[in-house]
């Protein structure tokens, strides 16, 4: 008794560390050693000896499974209990021998661990622990030299040429659905490229593409995977990044009131439209910072996004790495264990996406109880790469639409030249050689965070497209924290948002949501005679020291007043094809592209921050999508016109003089 009293009080302490040991620990989540069934009173009253629990019980709707043992009896029953959950399921026995108790599997069970305990009666005996596993066939045969094998298949019915890898071995099933791998079972899971017009069952609204191993590379493993008919050549991608949650700067309040109440109004309109919805993330989900200060990691991040209402893809980014590791695969074990494989692929419609890790975790100095300096390499390894060749080489077109998901950018934010014209250059450290594997693929979008700005990209003609996306967070939650300007704003002027992708058959088209606005909020126009930056006016608190570092540093030209009629038009999902025509009097106007900076950023975060006297540590970044017009006038009403990509138009009557505020739209 005193003993269950100690394991009783030794539970309940590690339960309320559970954070701390789900993020430090890797792919298998930590077990709590319960006392071995020596309790003489239960031993002496059931008598069951010589017990082999197999560390992983294969089970089968309506077909017997067996457990061996000595000192079973007729009416025996079997408990299992989730070891997550904690839920109980009881089997009763079907039969029972001297060396065997043997049961008739009915019901559905998550995959997962299980502590099994025989009852009789009023009385219990624990057996041991094992993970189980439902398998649609229990009969496939073995083959030499294969060590995972298993079925895909829809209502029990096999599906053929479906895609299937470990991270390194890629294959499909056979005509009956039926797959084998050779594995090192080095990632610990195997995995889908869902196919088109299929869903997977889902978790936690995650799609279950993945199954995790759990024995040695002697021992053949069977995972299969269930899927449903869904056509989706008509569907929408909602791509949002930077999420950034870490339980501060009120994130979580304007998570739920801002995002995720603006996404679900997205999601329901068009739902109703009868399309399918699917969402898909580009990594920084959580904070590696925070994850143990603030108790809130990857597994808070899953928790916090079953608000909203469609299944979403995961990407990792280079704060989902546990900071107690220095070392770039056993830093994502975390992610591994909360949300999936860190690279992966997947089709929707006639696309087919792939998602990767770009970011290798260095993180010096870190160890366990230890967060590390949380540096990185902006870096595809040769593992994905070798991956990734093998699988585009299922595709059967070059021509097919592909679309690439990563979170660090492939190019950086975009310069311009003398003649205000687009500069690319290169983010990732070996970019050619993720260049080389995809180079003869001729459709191919690249989706990127990270930057927490947009911009996009172009090369090949067209062939080959970027679209970096801005932060979900915008600036990491700041502009829209109590007591700041209650705006919700990124570096480049961009408002926090996702974007919208479109899917029709092979055609697309796209767009940027910023939260809190309707769709056709497209840009935003500054009259800079109205605006004048100083340290007087918007740091009236910060020390003489900060002012001074505001003006020179952080208001940037906007600390000078301006005369000249001009008007900056930030249009944050400008691409090259886009469009700007402004009318003055009905005189169109010259516009002229500019490198500069967003003055509503400035005074949204820059100023506020050095008002608190605290550092701006994410100052306004320069951007290219900005515009300048001069008018004749500064009393002009001026007529906007801006036309994507798609021909579709979006317009604002500009009146002015336009004072500078931090709710101006």
């Amino acid at each position: 008794m005193i003993k269950q009293i100690l394991y009783t009080i030794l539970s309940l302490l590690l339960l309320s560390t559970s954070i701390t040991a789900s993020c430090s620990k890797s792919v298998d989540k930590p077990v709590i050693e319960e006392p071995k069934p020596d309790e003489p009173e239960v031993e002496e009253k059931l008598q069951i000896k010589d017990v082999a629990v197999p560390n992983t019980l294969y089970v089968s709707t309506d077909k017997e499974f067996s457990i061996s043992g000595k000192g079973f009896k007729d009416g025996d029953k079997l408990e299992m209990q989730n070891m997550d959950s904690g839920e109980k399921t009881t089997f009763s026995a079907n039969s029972t021998d001297e060396q065997n108790i043997a049961f008739i599997y009915k019901s559905d069970l998550e995959e997962n661990r299980y502590t099994l305990s025989i009852l009789r009666g009023e009385e219990k005996q624990r057996l041991g622990v094992t993970t189980v596993i439902q398998v649609q066939n229990l009969d496939i045969a073995d083959q030499e030299g294969m060590n995972i094998k298993g079925m895909v298949h829809v209502s029990g019915k096999g599906l053929a040429g479906v895609v299937v890898s470990d991270g390194f071995e890629v294959t499909k099933t056979d005509e009956n659905g039926i797959y084998y791998l050779p594995s090192e079972k080095k990632n610990r899971y195997v995995f889908i490229s869902l196919p088109s017009n299929y869903e997977a069952l889902t978790k936690d609204r995650m799609p279950i593409i993945h199954k995790n191993l759990n024995e040695s590379t002697e021992t053949v493993e069977i995972r299969d995977f269930e899927l449903k008919e869904s056509p989706n050549d008509d569907y929408v991608l909602l791509v949002m990044t930077d999420l950034h949650l870490a339980n501060r700067n009120n994130d979580i309040n304007q998570f739920q009131n801002g995002f995720v109440k603006d996404i679900n109004q997205t999601i329901s309109e068009y739902k109703s439209q009868g399309k399918k919805v699917y969402g898909l993330t580009l990594g920084d989900l959580s904070w590696d910072l925070y994850w143990y200060s603030n108790r809130f990691s990857l597994k808070e991040y899953v928790q916090a996004m079953q608000a909203v209402e469609v299944d979403v893809f995961n990407v990792i980014g280079n704060h989902d790495n546990d900071p107690y590791h220095a070392d770039d695969f056993t830093s994502e074990n975390a992610y591994r264990a909360h949300i999936g494989p860190t690279y992966y692929s997947f089709n929707l419609g006639q696309t087919h996406y792939v998602v990767l890790d770009d970011t290798e975790y260095l993180n010096k100095g870190g160890s366990s109880g230890m967060i590390g300096d949380r540096d990185y390499n902006a870096k595809i390894t040769q593992q994905q790469l070798d991956w990734l060749e093998k699988d585009l080489a299922t595709l059967e077109n070059p021509n097919q639409p592909i679309v690439i998901a990563m979170h660090i950018q492939l190019n950086r934010n975009p310069s311009l030249n003398a003649s205000g014209e687009q500069v690319i250059s290169r983010r990732l450290s070996n970019s050619q050689d993720f260049l080389n594997v995809i180079e003869k693929y001729n459709n191919i979008n690249i989706l990127s965070g990270h930057t927490h700005t947009n911009h996009r990209t172009s090369e090949k003609n067209g062939a080959l497209k970027e679209h970096n996306i801005a932060a979900v967070c915008a600036t990491w939650w700041w502009t829209g924290k109590s007591d700041y300007a209650n705006n919700h704003i990124s570096r480049d002027g961009s408002p926090g948002g996702y974007s919208v992708w479109e899917y029709q058959g092979n055609q697309h088209s796209y767009y940027y949501k910023s939260i809190g606005y309707p769709k056709d909020y497209q840009f935003r126009a500054y009259d800079l005679n109205k605006t004048h930056i100083t340290a007087e006016k918007y740091t009236p608190s910060a020390s003489a020291a900060n002012k001074k570092k505001f003006e020179d540093s952080y208001a940037h030209g906007y600390v000078n007043p301006s005369d000249k009629n001009e008007v900056l038009i930030n249009i944050w999902g400008y691409e090259a094809g886009w469009n700007i025509q402004v009318v003055e009097n009905g005189a169109i106007l010259k516009t002229s592209r500019v490198h500069d900076y967003d003055p509503l950023h400035i005074i949204s975060y820059n100023a506020k921050r050095l008002n608190n006297n605290a550092q701006a540590g994410f100052a306004t970044s320069k951007t290219a999508h900005l515009f300048k017009v001069q008018a004749s006038s500064p009393t002009s009403t001026l007529e906007i016109t801006v036309t994507d990509l798609f021909g579709k138009q979006y317009k604002q009557t500009m009146e002015r003089p336009k004072e500078l505020t931090y709710q101006m739209q």
